[in-house]
C-alpha cells in the first residue's frame, strides 16, 4: 500500500500530512500533477524473474501504458541482496546514484513489481515522499524536482518507460534538499512503528 508523507522544505522541515489512504494520496498528488495508479501484482513471478518474463507478466498493462502515453522504450530496474561479496558496495553506488536532487526532459514512470523505493517530488515548497511499494505505478511529470531513495538495504524491481531508447538522464539541481528530509529508511521504519 502506498504511502505519502507531505513536508515543508525549509531549514528545519515540518511534516504536514501522513497517510495511507488511497483516496488522500491520489487528491494530494493530482495537485502537482502527478498521477499514482495501481495495477494487480503478477503472483506467478519469480522474485529472480529476468527483464522477458517481467514485461511478458504486464504485457497487457504496459501496452496500454505504451498506447495512451506514447513511450517507446520500456525496460526493468531490480535491485535485491545476494551474497556476493560486492553487495554492500553495489548497493550504496546504486543508492547514492538517485539520492542527490535532479530534473528530467522526460517523465519519470515506474511500475514498481515488488519491493519498494521512495521518490521525494519537491513542488511548490513541499517535499511530497511518495513511498511506493508492489503495485503502485507513478507517472511523475517531466521537469518535476525530484529524487529517488531505495533505502540501504534496497531490494526492489520496477518496470521503467521512456519517451526515448536514451533511458535514464537527470539534470542535477545541486541544492542539498535530500539531506534534510527524513529517508527511506526512518520513513519506513515510522511507518511501521505506527501500524
Amino acid at each position: 500500500m502506498t504511502y505519502l508523507t507531505v513536508y515543508t522544505d525549509g531549514e528545519q522541515p515540518e511534516t504536514l500530512l501522513e497517510t495511507e489512504d488511497s483516496t488522500e494520496i491520489a487528491a494530494t498528488l493530482k495537485e502537482i500533477d502527478v498521477v499514482l495508479r495501481h495495477w494487480a501484482v503478477a503472483e506467478d513471478l519469480a522474485k529472480d524473474a529476468g527483464q522477458d518474463e517481467i514485461l511478458a507478466a504486464y504485457r497487457t498493462e504496459v501496452e496500454r501504458v505504451i498506447a495512451e502515453e506514447g513511450y517507446t522504450f520500456v525496460d526493468v530496474a531490480q535491485l535485491h541482496p545476494d551474497d556476493s561479496p560486492d553487495w554492500p558496495e553495489r548497493a550504496t553506488a546504486a543508492r547514492q546514484k538517485f539520492l542527490n536532487e535532479h530534473t528530467h526532459d522526460d517523465d519519470e514512470v515506474r511500475y514498481f513489481v515488488s519491493g519498494s523505493g521512495i521518490f521525494y517530488l519537491h513542488v511548490n515548497g513541499k517535499v511530497h515522499a511518495v513511498l511506493c511499494e508492489a503495485g503502485d505505478l507513478l507517472s511523475v511529470p517531466r521537469n518535476t524536482t525530484h529524487w529517488f531513495d531505495m533505502g540501504t538495504e534496497p531490494d526492489f524491481t520496477a518496470i521503467r518507460f521512456f519517451h526515448d531508447d536514451d533511458g535514464w538522464i537527470g539534470d542535477f539541481t545541486g541544492d542539498p534538499i535530500a539531506r534534510r528530509i527524513p529517508d527511506f529508511d526512518t520513513i519506513a521504519a515510522g511507518r511501521a512503528a505506527r501500524n
